[in-house]
């Protein structure tokens, strides 16, 4: 009977203990597998979110590849196209456009003047000179965002037989928050960014963009700002 009382508590502990081991082992591997697992979910959801604030940012605005610089305006082929990128596909949606195919026209775009700083709406801009051959244009400004309660401008745009002209042909709009006399162009808001888009319709260069020159497009001039 002492022999057998003598065994059994010297067995048996070292079975509590494998089991103790057994439980703090599964208690780990069961912690590191949460761990892996929460990272994997932290990873996927800043994916997701950034993801979907790079395609916000990417289609808010213009169109983000295939232009073709010229001066401080950048022309667009291929935004009509059935081989436009989807950034492309994604900006039309999203603005509820219906862009010119590539033989409608052409679009070209400017988001800063000639001096190659941004087009900000408290500041004064002179459009002047020619466009490029086309049997009708049309040129308007839009800016990020939405304009103001009451401060919606009373004109966004100009269309090639509605502008005044100098005798020669040439044309000089002016691009203000102020009031300005001949062809005044009222920027969208107060200020921030804006851009400019002009559309030339059923024209010989939509079919080379090669065609184009600095000077066959209206000059962006700065000519001040709001203090």
């Amino acid at each position: 009977m002492a022999l057998s009382s003598g065994v059994g508590p010297a067995t048996g502990a070292p079975g509590r203990e494998d089991a103790s081991s057994r439980l703090r082992r599964l208690a780990r591997g069961a912690a590191s597998r949460s761990s892996r697992v929460g990272l994997f979910v932290y990873a996927l959801t800043l994916g997701g979110l950034l993801g979907l604030a790079s395609a916000d940012y990417a289609t808010s605005g213009g169109y983000p590849f295939g232009g073709t610089s010229i001066g401080s305006w950048t022309a667009w082929p291929k935004a009509g196209s059935l081989d436009t990128d989807p950034y492309a596909r994604a900006v039309n949606a999203r603005r509820g456009d219906i862009p010119l195919a590539v033989g409608e026209g052409m679009l070209l775009t400017a988001a800063s003047d000639d001096g190659g700083r941004i087009l900000d709406a408290a500041c004064t801009y002179r459009l002047s000179g020619v466009t490029p051959p086309a049997r009708a244009w049309t040129i308007t400004v839009t800016g990020r965002g939405a304009p103001a309660p009451g401060q919606e401008p009373v004109r966004t745009g100009f269309t090639s037989t509605e502008i005044l002209r100098e005798t020669d042909g040439r044309f000089a709009i002016l691009l203000s928050p102020e009031v300005q006399s001949g062809n005044w162009l009222p920027m969208p808001r107060p200020s921030g960014p804006v851009r400019l888009a002009l559309r030339l319709y059923d024209t010989p260069v939509a079919a080379s963009v090669g065609s184009l020159d600095r000077d066959s497009l209206p000059a962006i001039e700065r000519t001040g700002c709001a203090s």
